[in-house]
């Protein structure tokens, strides 16, 4: 969420970046803008009371003490009318604060200066690419095809019991699964990332903490007996756990990583690009989240790109990584770098992770802050990329690695699944 204080000092600054996601602002700002004003000066009317009304309670007090009754009872009547009028502008400042916090929480973070100015996917800019495209055999399949004919993933079981959407992985396509899940989770540990199980649903503060709320709300499941939410990342619940904390400057930065289930709705994805592990209703990933100094946020951000690169190069599939334009960034993000793989067999490149700073922009709503050098509470940096995102990374390894006589491991993989060749 963007600091109502920065925002009344650089209107026209904000109205400018958020142009670079194609979002008119000005009406809201000036919106915002008032609505502070407002609960402003209603604040300073009501410390004026509460002040006037201090006053005349000591001088109540000063007066009995003088034996002077009559006086001070003109004097309560005054404080009794105080009174009324310090409720009726207190609940009008609560109103206005919730007014201004619902209107703050519909704006997207400010992007960075150096995303690019773009509408649409295709004006992200790749600015890395990396591994050799194979060249696979006559009738290459894609992976919808190849998990039939190895009964790896049955989609059609998934849709049985739940629906479309949330495959069923058996025998050496679960053992492949959690061989990546495992191997991921090791990468992070040893790049110095402690490993959190967290829970998969969340409540309605640690949606709203990490910006999933409002801006995601139909996209979420929801449990509306128990006003849960199912997680759509593990960056949800993973995050939450520095919610209203105050950090020491020498704890930062704070590395973490967690493997969950992942829930998304993803309300209106139909056609031949979704079809398969492409995109998933349910689906396993492996996040990593920073929290940092201000200062050092972006050479953090430059780090997890490099971490995400060297898992691609051991698993030795073709990957490209754009900078995502103004227009394709997510709502909670200043700067984003997506990960690709080229999936041979679809002739296509494939998202497999986000990684993303979000300087102030969650710690601002979670209130994650750290005390400075000069012991004054600074809002600290955030930041999560995907470690990676499973479906798309196997589909990737089933489609590229296959061959005539089965699908052959990653040999990095080979000392968790136990095999070398899918048959």
């Amino acid at each position: 969420m963007l600091q109502i204080g920065f925002i009344r000092e650089n209107q026209e600054k904000v109205i400018k970046a958020l142009a670079k996601r194609n979002i008119d602002a000005k009406a809201t700002v000036d919106e915002v803008v008032q609505l502070d004003e407002k609960r402003r000066s209603t604040q300073v009317e009501l410390d004026n009371i509460l002040s006037e009304s201090n006053k005349l309670s000591k001088d109540i007090g000063d007066l009995m003490k003088a034996g002077e009754k009559s006086k001070a009872t003109i004097l309560k009547e005054k404080t009794v009318i105080l009174k009324e009028k310090s409720k009726d502008l207190a609940e009008k400042a609560d109103a206005l604060a919730n007014e201004l916090l619902e209107k703050l929480y519909t704006l997207p973070n400010l992007p960075a200066d150096i995303v690019p100015e773009g509408k649409t996917p295709e004006e992200n800019v790749n600015v890395f690419q990396e591994g050799t495209i194979p060249v696979l055999h006559e009738g290459a399949q894609p992976h919808w095809e190849l998990v039939k004919k190895y009964d790896i993933i049955d989609f059609e079981l998934g849709n049985k019991i739940t629906g479309a959407g949330f495959p069923v992985y058996k025998g050496k396509g679960a053992k492949l699964q959690r061989a990546l899940i495992t191997y991921f989770l090791d990468k992070n540990t040893d790049a110095g990332y402690k490993e959190y199980q967290v829970p998969h649903l969340v409540n309605e503060a640690s949606a709203y903490g990490t910006g999933q709320l409002p801006d995601k709300d139909g996209q979420m499941y929801h449990d509306a007996t128990d006003n849960l939410y199912l997680i759509p990342t593990a960056e949800v619940p993973v995050t939450n756990l520095f919610r209203d904390v105050i950090l020491n400057e020498n704890e930062l930065p704070v590395l973490a990583t967690g493997y969950t289930p992942c829930f998304r709705r993803e309300a209106g994805s139909y056609g031949a690009h979704v079809r398969g592990l492409n995109r998933l209703h349910q689906f396993d990933k492996v996040e990593i989240v920073r929290i940092e100094h201000p200062e050092k946020s972006y050479e953090a951000l430059e780090g997890m790109v490099e971490h995400v690169k060297t898992i691609l190069q051991e698993l030795k599939l073709p990957y490209r990584i754009l900078r995502l334009c103004g227009g394709d960034m997510g709502f909670t993000s200043a700067l984003t770098y997506d990960f690709e793989v080229f999936s041979t067999a679809q002739d296509r490149w494939l998202e497999i992770s986000s990684v993303s700073n979000f300087e102030t922009f969650q710690a601002n709503r979670l209130k994650l802050r750290f005390k400075d050098k000069d012991g004054k509470n600074q809002l600290a940096h955030t930041l999560n990329g995907s470690s990676l995102a499973l479906p798309r990374v196997l589909a990737g390894i089933l489609e590229n690695y296959q061959t005539p006589e089965g699908i052959v491991i990653p040999e990095v993989l080979r000392k968790y699944t136990g095999f070398d060749l899918i048959d």
